[in-house]
């Protein structure tokens, strides 16, 4: 299916109206979004409006990691090596016990909670070690499947939300 950016953002803020009355999204302090791709939900205006009142972290790709960094607008993104992302510059956050709720992509997430990523293992690697935050996993419907197939080390969402 090929739906036009206009399209896309009018399904995401469908996602985001579900997503913004998550008891856990509003009690959020400091949350880790991401800056879409365009086959993902999309989150440009939303990280950008909620900056504003919340701590919004974004993730960098270094290498085979990710590396987390605070988002301090528009002008503190600079192009990332990873697929291309904007991506902010500045002080690498460390302190992952303070993270209060992490907003995850997928290629596909199934009823179960279980994602389809990329394959590089990037936010397996990151979600094992921000255990204590809550995982919200969001995608358009099409997206949300039966099943997907699952391998020891990936990590389940606490919920995922899409548009219906």
């Amino acid at each position: 299916m090929q739906y036009s950016l206009e399209e896309k953002k009018a399904m995401s803020a469908l996602v985001w109206e579900h997503l913004e009355q998550n008891p856990f999204f509003q009690q959020a302090r400091t949350i880790l979004l991401y800056w879409s791709m365009d086959d993902e939900v999309y989150t440009h205006d939303y990280v950008c409006k909620w900056a504003q009142s919340k701590r919004i972290l974004l993730p960098c790709v270094k290498g085979d990691q990710l590396e987390l960094r605070e988002f301090h607008g528009m002008d503190s993104l600079r192009p990332g090596e990873g697929f291309g992302i904007p991506e902010p510059v500045g002080e690498i956050f460390t302190d992952y016990d303070t993270i209060d709720l992490i907003i995850v992509p997928g290629v596909a997430f199934d009823r179960e909670g279980n994602r389809l990523g990329r394959g590089r293992g990037y936010y397996d690697r990151i979600l094992k070690e921000t255990r204590v935050s809550t995982k919200i996993g969001i995608c358009f419907d099409f997206q949300l499947v039966d099943k997907v197939p699952v391998e020891p080390l990936d990590v389940r969402m606490d919920a995922v939300i899409s548009m219906s």
